[in-house]
């Protein structure tokens, strides 16, 4: 007798190396659905979505688009663009070198998210959907239609993994829960982009122009948003937006580009911050921008000992500290015990002087520590020296630094007679104090990043990345690893008291309470530390982006209260669950986290 047996039917799943989308849909459909929607997406923007002006930015005008409507309009636009590159419009190739489709699903959820964040804001802060106008469902409607239309672009799927059979309910469950993660990265993959053809050095350089005009547009409306809704519409809308130009392939492009042209880059770079202060009526958003350059500089110094040497160092902000109690004792202070007042350049140096001073004290002793023991140490030495400031106010240690109460009234620097308390009026522009010493933090930022570059291409700079890479084998190759260590220490705790030195003015007042390990507010030893783990460890331009965002972000944020840091955590905790590597990555870093990426032909000394 025999049985005949049958293949057992299984539902129809698409098989490995199929190129189907993640909604059923046809492709073709799909893909007008998604550049139509971009379409009617700008057109809703041109609507009326409430009924009333309570809601912040005035969205009942038709034919004028205000507060969240400009980035959905934004959203839209990026997104019709994408759709017709990804129809091969010409023109449109140079925006998608690395093709279209996955930048196309990200435009379309940057606008999806921010146009039903306003949905919800406005149902919920004006009492329920009744509140809308007709403007505000379409915009709805057309944006969810263009993200589903974009979801069912063709991809090709990762091979299965079936499960084992012995396996229990909660480990199948996990396995089918990673397969299904792991198709639906490889739906917002997209391929290396095509080679760069050669272009004129006068082209690129425009590009480079092109490209740092609209980070200072981008930057400038950010840093002025005027209320909560709207930055955190600008959040949704430029990070989904960054990651549609990077999965499109521009922003690699442009890295490419940049990369040509270093030393222009960085010359361009400055100018463009020197431009800031002249694209503001007032002094508010200068006042953010010069505390954000002095948690970027002292980011930067920390950069070098942890990001080239590799040193865990959790009392940074100590040297800050120094710098900044050292400068004010010498400036002319009425609470400082000496009756001296040095000039600028004078207090600088002694601010300097007095941090490599402690970081050479410091760092002799304890770099021979390694790991979690040298953390510990430099932990301690940050307490110990926010403890020693406030005892020593005359009555538990001798009368030095006033205790609690700090030094008061540090005076105004002025520098070759130009006193930067005063306003001054520059091409009909009125520029003022803290305008002035934004400019002043900007010379110090650029001797600081020029000080970080030679000293990462220099031989002590080599030494530095390979005592990070593995100090056994350095050792064992003859480089001499304290001595190299102790000169990071220095160098980073000299660059953190330079940018100390200008704090105290900029604040008037030193207090011990400004230098703590963690707090809700920058400069303190943890968000520096974040800054630099978040920005890119060994990369200049990681640890400036780092420190900006964590500085505007909690400034921008004070809306949640109590919820404020727990918010901020978990942004932190979902950033280094998906880009361990940071925002702007050094190239043997990012290979060390996706090990599946093309390895480069050849790495930089800071693997950059």
């Amino acid at each position: 007798m025999t049985t005949q047996t049958t293949t057992p039917k299984t539902p129809d799943t698409p098989i490995s190396g199929s190129t189907t989308g993640l909604v059923g849909i046809p492709p073709a459909i799909g893909r007008a659905l998604a550049t139509g929607g971009g379409l009617l997406t700008i057109a809703s923007a041109f609507l009326a979505w409430t009924w009333t002006d309570e809601f912040p930015g005035d969205l009942t005008v038709y034919g004028y688009p205000g507060g969240l409507q400009v980035l959905v309009l934004i959203a839209g636009a990026l997104t019709t663009l994408l759709g017709a590159a990804s129809y091969g419009v010409q023109g449109l190739r140079w925006l998608t070198p690395a093709g279209a489709d996955a930048a196309l699903k990200f435009a379309a959820l940057a606008a999806f998210a921010t146009t039903w964040y306003t949905v919800i804001a406005i149902a919920a802060q004006l009492g329920g959907v009744v509140n809308l106008e007709p403007g505000g469902y379409l915009a709805a409607a057309v944006t969810l239609i263009a993200f589903l239309g974009a979801l069912a672009l063709p991809f090709e799927r990762p091979a299965p993994d079936p499960a084992d059979p012995d396996d229990t309910g909660w480990e199948k469950f996990r396995h089918h829960t990673a397969q299904k993660w792991q198709t639906v990265k490889a739906a917002f993959a997209t391929d290396a982009p095509r080679p760069l053809r050669p272009m004129p050095s006068w082209a690129e350089i425009l590009i480079i122009v092109a490209v740092l005009a609209v980070a200072l547009t981008v930057f400038t409306y950010g840093i002025g948003t005027e209320y909560d809704e709207l930055f955190v519409g600008f959040l949704i809308t430029a990070g989904f937006g960054f990651a549609a130009l990077h999965r499109s392939g521009l922003i690699p492009r442009i890295s490419e580009i940049t990369a040509r042209h270093q030393n222009v880059t960085v010359f361009g770079a400055f100018l463009a911050a020197a431009l800031f202060p002249f694209t503001q009526t007032d002094d508010q958003y200068a006042t953010i921008g010069v505390y954000i350059l002095i948690f970027a500089t002292v980011a930067l110094g920390l950069n070098i000992v942890v990001g080239l040497a590799g040193l865990l160092d959790l009392g940074y902000v100590a040297f800050l500290g120094v710098g900044a109690y050292a400068a004010s004792l010498v400036s002319g202070s009425p609470t400082s015990p000496f009756d001296v007042h040095f000039p600028f350049w004078a207090a600088v140096l002694v601010g300097a002087a007095a941090s490599l001073v402690f970081g050479v004290l410091i760092g002799a002793p304890t770099l021979r520590l390694r790991g979690d023991y040298l953390a510990i140490v430099t932990l301690g030495f940050g307490e110990i020296f926010r403890i020693t400031a406030n005892n020593l106010d005359g009555t538990s240690g001798p009368d030095v630094t006033n205790g609690s109460n700090g030094i008061a009234g540090i005076p105004d620097l002025k520098i070759l007679g130009f006193d930067l308390g005063a306003q001054h009026d520059i091409a009909g522009v009125t520029i003022g104090r803290f305008a002035n010493y934004f400019f002043l933090m900007l010379i110090i930022t650029a001797v600081v990043v020029l000080v970080f570059r030679r000293s990462g291409d220099s031989r002590i700079g080599r030494a530095w990345v390979a005592i990070r890479e593995d100090e056994t084998a350095a050792l064992a190759m003859g480089i001499n690893g304290f001595r190299v260590k102790l000169i990071a220490f220095a160098v980073g705790a000299t660059l953190a008291g330079l940018a100390g030195t200008v704090q105290a003015h900029v604040t008037y007042t030193v207090t011990p309470e400004q230098y703590l390990f963690a707090g809700t507010t920058p400069p303190n030893s943890a968000f520096l530390l974040a800054a630099v783990v978040l920005g890119g460890m060994g990369t200049i331009g990681g640890p400036l982006l780092g420190a900006a965002l964590l500085f505007l972000i909690p400034n921008k944020l004070q809306f949640l209260g109590d919820y404020q840091l727990f918010a901020f955590g978990l942004a932190l905790v979902l950033l280094m669950r998906f880009r361990p590597e940071g925002l702007i990555p050094n190239r043997r870093r990012q290979l060390e986290f996706h090990e599946e990426a093309e390895a480069p032909a050849a790495l930089g000394k800071t693997g950059a």
